[in-house]
Protein backbone atom coordinates (compact mmCIF):
# COMPACT_ATOMS: atom_id res chain seq x y z
CA UNK A 1 0.00 0.00 0.00
CA UNK A 2 2.77 2.44 0.99
CA UNK A 3 4.40 1.53 -2.39
CA UNK A 4 1.32 2.27 -4.34
CA UNK A 5 1.03 5.36 -2.26
CA UNK A 6 4.30 6.54 -3.25
CA UNK A 7 4.21 6.00 -6.92
CA UNK A 8 1.05 8.03 -7.08
CA UNK A 9 2.67 10.86 -5.54
CA UNK A 10 5.89 10.64 -7.48
CA UNK A 11 3.30 10.21 -10.61
CA UNK A 12 1.74 13.39 -10.07
CA UNK A 13 4.47 15.18 -9.34
CA UNK A 14 6.29 14.40 -12.08
CA UNK A 15 3.31 14.45 -14.55
CA UNK A 16 2.74 18.53 -13.64
CA UNK A 17 6.39 19.16 -13.92
CA UNK A 18 6.82 17.69 -17.40
CA UNK A 19 7.90 19.97 -20.04
CA UNK A 20 6.26 21.84 -23.15
CA UNK A 21 8.03 21.85 -26.47
CA UNK A 22 8.37 25.43 -26.25
CA UNK A 23 11.58 25.81 -28.44
CA UNK A 24 9.29 25.25 -31.60
CA UNK A 25 7.05 28.70 -30.81
CA UNK A 26 9.07 30.26 -28.25
CA UNK A 27 6.89 33.21 -28.39
CA UNK A 28 3.44 31.17 -28.05
CA UNK A 29 3.41 28.58 -26.27
CA UNK A 30 0.65 27.10 -23.66
CA UNK A 31 2.39 25.42 -20.70
CA UNK A 32 0.11 24.28 -17.79
CA UNK A 33 1.49 23.73 -14.69
CA UNK A 34 4.25 25.54 -14.95
CA UNK A 35 4.41 26.93 -11.65
CA UNK A 36 3.28 23.79 -9.59
CA UNK A 37 5.29 21.61 -6.88
CA UNK A 38 7.95 18.87 -6.96
CA UNK A 39 10.18 17.13 -4.78
CA UNK A 40 14.13 19.10 -4.79
CA UNK A 41 16.25 17.27 -6.54
CA UNK A 42 13.95 15.18 -9.11
CA UNK A 43 15.70 15.42 -12.76
CA UNK A 44 13.75 15.21 -15.52
CA UNK A 45 14.53 14.29 -19.54
CA UNK A 46 12.31 14.93 -22.06
CA UNK A 47 12.24 13.22 -25.49
CA UNK A 48 9.32 14.70 -27.52
CA UNK A 49 7.67 14.90 -31.46
CA UNK A 50 5.97 18.61 -33.01
CA UNK A 51 4.25 18.61 -35.91
CA UNK A 52 3.33 22.69 -37.04
CA UNK A 53 1.58 23.73 -40.40
CA UNK A 54 1.18 27.05 -41.70
CA UNK A 55 1.84 30.61 -40.20
CA UNK A 56 5.70 30.95 -38.72
CA UNK A 57 6.87 28.76 -36.30
CA UNK A 58 10.08 30.46 -35.16
CA UNK A 59 10.27 34.31 -36.14
CA UNK A 60 6.98 35.11 -35.14
CA UNK A 61 6.32 38.45 -36.24
CA UNK A 62 8.30 38.06 -40.05
CA UNK A 63 6.57 40.13 -42.29
CA UNK A 64 5.76 37.35 -45.19
CA UNK A 65 2.31 35.99 -46.00
CA UNK A 66 0.58 32.97 -47.51
CA UNK A 67 2.50 30.79 -45.66
CA UNK A 68 2.44 26.74 -46.19
CA UNK A 69 5.13 26.22 -43.72
CA UNK A 70 5.62 22.63 -42.23
CA UNK A 71 7.55 21.36 -39.69
CA UNK A 72 8.94 18.40 -37.85
CA UNK A 73 10.89 19.03 -34.67
CA UNK A 74 12.51 16.31 -32.50
CA UNK A 75 12.72 17.89 -28.49
CA UNK A 76 15.40 16.74 -25.94
CA UNK A 77 14.76 18.88 -22.99
CA UNK A 78 16.20 18.12 -19.60
CA UNK A 79 14.80 19.66 -16.26
CA UNK A 80 15.86 19.63 -12.18
CA UNK A 81 13.69 21.16 -9.34
CA UNK A 82 15.91 23.10 -7.08
CA UNK A 83 15.69 24.45 -3.57
CA UNK A 84 16.23 28.66 -4.01
CA UNK A 85 16.23 30.30 -0.69
CA UNK A 86 13.72 27.82 0.72
CA UNK A 87 11.09 28.04 -2.33
CA UNK A 88 10.85 25.54 -5.09
CA UNK A 89 12.23 26.21 -8.39
CA UNK A 90 12.78 24.17 -11.73
CA UNK A 91 15.75 24.91 -14.01
CA UNK A 92 14.71 23.65 -17.67
CA UNK A 93 16.98 23.29 -20.71
CA UNK A 94 15.45 22.71 -24.34
CA UNK A 95 17.11 21.22 -27.54
CA UNK A 96 15.02 21.45 -31.01
CA UNK A 97 16.27 19.75 -34.07
CA UNK A 98 13.39 20.81 -36.81
CA UNK A 99 13.36 20.10 -40.36
CA UNK A 100 11.13 22.87 -41.94
CA UNK A 101 9.62 23.08 -45.82
CA UNK A 102 7.49 24.67 -47.64
CA UNK A 103 6.39 27.95 -49.32
CA UNK A 104 5.66 31.47 -48.20
CA UNK A 105 5.25 35.08 -50.26
CA UNK A 106 7.89 37.91 -48.88
CA UNK A 107 7.02 41.27 -50.48
CA UNK A 108 4.62 39.28 -52.99
CA UNK A 109 7.50 37.33 -54.63
CA UNK A 110 6.88 33.73 -53.48
CA UNK A 111 9.79 32.01 -51.92
CA UNK A 112 10.18 28.25 -50.82
CA UNK A 113 12.25 26.75 -48.19
CA UNK A 114 13.57 22.79 -47.32
CA UNK A 115 15.78 22.96 -44.63
CA UNK A 116 17.06 20.50 -41.74
CA UNK A 117 18.99 21.31 -38.30
CA UNK A 118 18.87 22.88 -34.77
CA UNK A 119 16.37 25.78 -33.84
CA UNK A 120 17.44 28.20 -31.19
CA UNK A 121 17.77 26.32 -27.47
CA UNK A 122 16.07 28.32 -24.44
CA UNK A 123 16.72 28.09 -21.07
CA UNK A 124 13.87 29.13 -18.33
CA UNK A 125 14.77 29.02 -14.73
CA UNK A 126 11.08 29.46 -12.58
CA UNK A 127 10.70 30.10 -8.60
CA UNK A 128 7.63 29.35 -6.86
CA UNK A 129 7.33 32.84 -4.69
CA UNK A 130 4.15 31.81 -2.16
CA UNK A 131 2.55 28.50 -1.93
CA UNK A 132 5.16 25.74 -2.90
CA UNK A 133 8.02 25.93 -0.54
CA UNK A 134 11.31 23.18 -1.64
CA UNK A 135 10.48 20.16 -0.19
CA UNK A 136 11.94 16.78 0.01
CA UNK A 137 10.12 13.53 -1.39
CA UNK A 138 9.32 12.60 2.06
CA UNK A 139 8.05 15.76 3.16
CA UNK A 140 5.97 16.36 -0.07
CA UNK A 141 3.24 13.48 0.35
CA UNK A 142 1.74 15.90 2.66
CA UNK A 143 1.84 18.75 0.80
CA UNK A 144 -1.43 19.87 -0.60
CA UNK A 145 -1.91 23.30 -3.18
CA UNK A 146 -3.88 26.12 -2.26
CA UNK A 147 -2.20 29.18 -4.00
CA UNK A 148 0.94 29.39 -5.56
CA UNK A 149 2.87 32.62 -7.13
CA UNK A 150 5.51 32.42 -9.27
CA UNK A 151 7.80 33.90 -11.60
CA UNK A 152 10.04 33.38 -14.24
CA UNK A 153 12.60 33.60 -17.08
CA UNK A 154 13.15 32.54 -20.59
CA UNK A 155 16.50 33.24 -22.50
CA UNK A 156 16.97 31.64 -26.37
CA UNK A 157 20.54 31.50 -27.40
CA UNK A 158 20.70 32.48 -31.15
CA UNK A 159 22.96 29.19 -32.21
CA UNK A 160 20.27 27.73 -34.52
CA UNK A 161 20.85 27.35 -38.18
CA UNK A 162 20.44 30.53 -39.50
CA UNK A 163 21.47 32.23 -43.39
CA UNK A 164 21.01 35.84 -44.33
CA UNK A 165 20.48 35.24 -47.74
CA UNK A 166 16.98 33.26 -46.77
CA UNK A 167 13.25 34.97 -44.57
CA UNK A 168 12.59 32.13 -42.96
CA UNK A 169 15.24 30.28 -40.40
CA UNK A 170 15.24 27.49 -38.04
CA UNK A 171 17.88 30.29 -35.51
CA UNK A 172 16.28 33.89 -35.33
CA UNK A 173 20.70 35.28 -34.96
CA UNK A 174 19.19 37.17 -32.25
CA UNK A 175 18.81 36.79 -28.01
CA UNK A 176 15.13 36.91 -26.55
CA UNK A 177 14.35 37.01 -22.86
CA UNK A 178 11.12 36.63 -21.33
CA UNK A 179 10.24 37.62 -17.60
CA UNK A 180 6.42 36.25 -16.68
CA UNK A 181 4.67 36.57 -13.47
CA UNK A 182 2.10 33.18 -12.88
CA UNK A 183 -0.35 32.47 -10.71
CA UNK A 184 -1.95 29.09 -9.77
CA UNK A 185 -4.71 27.97 -7.73
CA UNK A 186 -6.23 24.69 -6.58
CA UNK A 187 -9.96 23.82 -6.16
CA UNK A 188 -10.42 20.27 -5.19
CA UNK A 189 -9.47 18.37 -8.19
CA UNK A 190 -9.45 21.58 -10.17
CA UNK A 191 -7.12 23.76 -10.62
CA UNK A 192 -6.75 27.45 -12.29
CA UNK A 193 -3.19 28.84 -13.80
CA UNK A 194 -3.12 32.78 -15.22
CA UNK A 195 0.42 34.23 -16.45
CA UNK A 196 1.30 37.19 -18.02
CA UNK A 197 4.97 37.77 -19.86
CA UNK A 198 6.88 40.41 -22.01
CA UNK A 199 9.17 39.11 -24.40
CA UNK A 200 12.17 41.49 -25.10
CA UNK A 201 14.21 41.01 -28.47
CA UNK A 202 18.07 42.04 -29.21
CA UNK A 203 18.47 43.45 -32.22
CA UNK A 204 19.22 41.13 -35.97
CA UNK A 205 22.45 43.04 -37.25
CA UNK A 206 22.34 40.29 -40.44
CA UNK A 207 18.57 40.22 -41.45
CA UNK A 208 18.14 39.33 -44.89
CA UNK A 209 21.60 40.33 -46.91
CA UNK A 210 23.02 42.30 -44.36
CA UNK A 211 19.90 44.56 -42.56
CA UNK A 212 19.33 45.75 -38.99
CA UNK A 213 16.15 44.28 -37.92
CA UNK A 214 14.89 45.76 -34.12
CA UNK A 215 11.54 44.69 -32.72
CA UNK A 216 8.87 45.88 -29.99
CA UNK A 217 8.32 43.78 -26.90
CA UNK A 218 5.41 40.87 -27.32
CA UNK A 219 2.89 41.24 -24.34
CA UNK A 220 1.30 37.55 -23.50
CA UNK A 221 -1.56 36.70 -21.52
CA UNK A 222 -2.40 32.74 -20.63
CA UNK A 223 -4.76 30.83 -19.04
CA UNK A 224 -5.75 27.13 -18.01
CA UNK A 225 -8.37 25.34 -16.51
CA UNK A 226 -7.13 21.43 -15.35
CA UNK A 227 -8.63 18.56 -14.04
CA UNK A 228 -6.50 15.67 -12.24
CA UNK A 229 -7.45 12.36 -11.79
CA UNK A 230 -6.36 10.11 -8.66
CA UNK A 231 -4.61 8.19 -10.98
CA UNK A 232 -1.83 10.81 -11.80
CA UNK A 233 -3.44 11.34 -15.13
CA UNK A 234 -4.61 15.40 -15.71
CA UNK A 235 -6.01 17.39 -18.56
CA UNK A 236 -5.85 20.99 -19.31
CA UNK A 237 -7.78 23.51 -21.70
CA UNK A 238 -5.21 26.03 -22.94
CA UNK A 239 -5.51 29.10 -23.92
CA UNK A 240 -3.31 32.36 -24.63
CA UNK A 241 -2.92 36.32 -26.03
CA UNK A 242 0.09 38.02 -27.33
CA UNK A 243 0.05 41.54 -28.21
CA UNK A 244 2.98 44.07 -29.44
CA UNK A 245 6.19 42.75 -31.17
CA UNK A 246 6.22 45.53 -34.03
CA UNK A 247 9.29 45.23 -35.72
CA UNK A 248 12.04 47.44 -38.47
CA UNK A 249 14.02 47.02 -40.70
CA UNK A 250 16.61 49.42 -41.12
CA UNK A 251 14.61 51.76 -39.04
CA UNK A 252 11.43 51.51 -41.48
CA UNK A 253 8.41 50.43 -39.35
CA UNK A 254 6.69 47.40 -40.65
CA UNK A 255 2.79 46.80 -40.92
CA UNK A 256 3.13 43.26 -38.53
CA UNK A 257 1.77 44.47 -35.18
CA UNK A 258 0.71 40.88 -33.30
CA UNK A 259 -2.67 40.23 -32.04
CA UNK A 260 -3.55 36.93 -32.05
CA UNK A 261 -5.29 34.31 -30.07
CA UNK A 262 -4.65 30.62 -29.49
CA UNK A 263 -6.13 27.93 -27.95
CA UNK A 264 -5.35 24.37 -27.08
CA UNK A 265 -5.10 21.02 -24.84
CA UNK A 266 -3.03 18.58 -22.77
CA UNK A 267 -3.40 15.85 -21.64
CA UNK A 268 -0.43 13.82 -19.36
CA UNK A 269 -0.79 10.37 -17.74
CA UNK A 270 2.04 8.52 -15.88
CA UNK A 271 3.12 5.06 -16.89
CA UNK A 272 4.99 4.30 -14.03
CA UNK A 273 6.79 5.63 -11.11
CA UNK A 274 9.65 7.19 -13.47
CA UNK A 275 7.89 7.63 -17.12
CA UNK A 276 5.14 9.91 -18.41
CA UNK A 277 3.72 10.79 -21.60
CA UNK A 278 1.91 14.18 -22.87
CA UNK A 279 -0.14 15.01 -25.96
CA UNK A 280 -1.00 18.42 -26.65
CA UNK A 281 -2.24 20.26 -29.39
CA UNK A 282 -3.13 23.94 -30.43
CA UNK A 283 -4.11 26.16 -33.05
CA UNK A 284 -4.68 29.57 -33.88
CA UNK A 285 -8.40 31.21 -33.88
CA UNK A 286 -7.65 35.11 -34.91
CA UNK A 287 -4.04 36.11 -36.16
CA UNK A 288 -3.83 39.41 -37.25
CA UNK A 289 -0.34 39.02 -38.91
CA UNK A 290 -0.82 35.47 -40.71
CA UNK A 291 0.80 33.54 -38.44
CA UNK A 292 -2.40 31.07 -37.33
CA UNK A 293 -0.59 27.90 -37.53
CA UNK A 294 -1.44 24.39 -36.35
CA UNK A 295 0.77 22.29 -33.31
CA UNK A 296 0.38 18.93 -32.74
CA UNK A 297 3.00 17.13 -30.16
CA UNK A 298 4.25 14.13 -27.66
CA UNK A 299 6.60 13.73 -24.93
CA UNK A 300 8.13 11.08 -23.20
CA UNK A 301 9.52 11.95 -19.62
CA UNK A 302 11.57 9.94 -17.58
CA UNK A 303 12.66 10.87 -14.03
CA UNK A 304 15.20 10.19 -11.09
CA UNK A 305 16.63 11.41 -8.17
CA UNK A 306 15.27 13.30 -5.36
CA UNK A 307 14.78 10.15 -3.30
CA UNK A 308 12.89 8.53 -5.90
Amino acid sequence: MVRVVRWMIVALAAASSMLSAPAIVLAQDMEPRAYSNAPVGLNFLIVGYAYTRDGVAFDTSLPITDTQLETSSAVLAYGRVLDIAGKSAKLNVIVPYTDLSGTARFAGEARSRDISGFADPAVKLSVNLYGAPALSMKDYAAYRQDLIVGASLRVTVPVGQYDDGKVVNLGSNRWSFKPELGVSKALGHWTLEGTAAITFYTDNNDFFGGNTRSQDPLYSAEGHVIYSFRSGIWGSLDATYFSGGRSTVNEQLNDDLQQNWRIGGTLAFPLSARDSIKLYASSGVSARTGNNFDLLGIAWQRRWGGGL
